[in-house]
């Protein structure tokens, strides 16, 4: 390098048409004249793309550059810009690069102008940069209709928010104004390297209370349907109402379990998120305040690696006693279970998920890195950090940061 040459920084921006051979080009004339890159990103949107690149090139040099760029712009029929970025402007962004980093995703059956107008609202309330906006679900069809139906979009953020809980309430009533879900979570190393998740099983990896279809089987169905009511809501101590509700299916027939099994309704969404974990190397567990007789049936189904769920008594004329075996799984012990595993497993809490739709499943949600609430209750939607109500249970994995294609499903939906 010439003592006297100077450097300077310069953005350059191209968009139009995609093609072939496109950045190969532009780099071959950079190359040849020394430039360094100092940043590039590109996105392309429906076959039209839109490159930026940041170079560093002796102002010797810069004038024939940009004049061999223009002229190949020509040549393939895009568009080029050029603005110079002064040595204090890229400083200044180089030291912006150390602020916190964070991940918004939206979720929703569809997502519009309105559903972006009120994210991009409370992310630039909150005083953060977006850096990034990303399509996690594949492409809608418009011509056919399908019950699985997604759209996903994450953001990309730069900043710390001014009021955490401000960001949070501003989070809950857009959700619930829009109707759509939504996560926030700092994008650390943790976020990639989720390794443990735990289930509740009623009315989150299937759509019923396992306690009600026995009740109903026993014909104490709307006894123990308002108790279970109650418990979910937080009125009433699980413990208490566990109790309550066993005591009525004395003498019920214990062989309608595997009848009831057979019939379970599952929650949309499951086949493909329990494929997409295993695929990926999870160890999954269901920790419930069910039965272990439907909670083993479900282990067998998906290849589930640990089940902790409540143990009904049954006599030797094989039928319901009204009590149970052991201790009975709370909201505490999930909690408890949780971290246990996450031992066991070797597994750092922070790489732990948790998802639940009821009050007993709170502790476990507030413990793991990752808390889902899940078509919850008002309380425990208003809690938990991260909430999916719109769409299924496969909704997980875009909170995950996965892309269908990632998961060879990136063709239309």
């Amino acid at each position: 390098m010439n003592k006297n040459e100077q450097k300077e920084q310069i953005l350059i921006r191209v968009t139009g048409h995609d093609r072939r051979g496109l950045t190969t080009s532009i780099m071959s004339i950079l190359s040849r004249y020394g430039a360094s890159i100092l940043d590039i990103g590109q996105a392309d949107i429906h076959a039209t793309l839109s490159l930026g690149i940041l170079i560093r090139i002796s102002d010797t040099n810069s004038g024939q550059v940009m004049k061999e760029l223009l002229f190949k712009a020509t040549e393939l029929g895009v568009n080029i810009g050029f603005s110079p970025v002064s040595d204090e402007e890229y400083e200044a962004w180089v030291d912006r690069q150390g602020k916190n980093r964070y991940i918004l995703t939206i979720i929703g059956r569809s997502l519009s102008a309105a559903n972006i107008e009120a994210t991009t609202h409370v992310i630039a309330a909150q005083g953060f940069n977006i850096d990034s906006i990303l399509r996690l679900t594949g492409r809608q069809s418009i011509r056919r209709q399908s019950q699985s139906v997604r759209a996903c979009i994450e953001f990309s953020l730069r900043g710390t928010p001014n009021d955490y809980d401000m960001l949070q309430a501003q989070l809950m009533q857009m959700s619930h104004e829009q109707g759509i879900d939504f996560s926030f979570q700092k994008d650390d190393m943790y976020r990639r390297m989720r390794r443990l998740i735990c289930f509740d099983m009623d009315s989150t990896l299937i759509q019923t209370e396992c306690i009600d279809e026995l009740a109903r089987r026993a014909g104490v169905g709307k006894e123990v349907a308002q108790i279970t009511e109650r418990a979910m809501r937080g009125e009433i101590d699980f413990r208490e109402s566990f109790i309550q509700r066993v005591a009525l299916l004395k003498g019920l027939d214990a062989s309608v379990m595997a009848d009831i099994a057979e019939k379970l309704p599952m929650t949309e969404g499951v086949d493909r998120l329990m494929s997409v974990l295993k695929r990926c190397g999870y160890k999954i567990a269901i920790l419930s305040g069910g039965f272990t007789y439907f909670g083993e049936y479900l282990q067998r189904k998906y290849g589930i690696d640990y089940v902790y769920a409540n143990q009904l008594e049954i006599d030797q004329n094989n039928r319901l006693t009204g009590g149970f075996v052991g201790d009975i799984i709370d909201g505490k012990r999930k909690a408890e279970l949780l971290k246990l595993i996450a031992q066991v497993e070797k597994v750092n809490l922070e790489q732990t998920i948790a998802v639940g739709d009821g009050a007993n499943d709170l502790p476990m949600i507030s413990e793991a890195g990752l808390g889902i609430a899940f078509h919850a209750k008002p309380r425990v939607q208003a809690t938990a950090e991260q909430n999916i109500t719109t769409i299924g249970l496969d909704g997980v994995l875009y909170f995950l940061g996965m892309k269908d294609s990632y998961l060879g499903e990136a063709g239309k939906l």
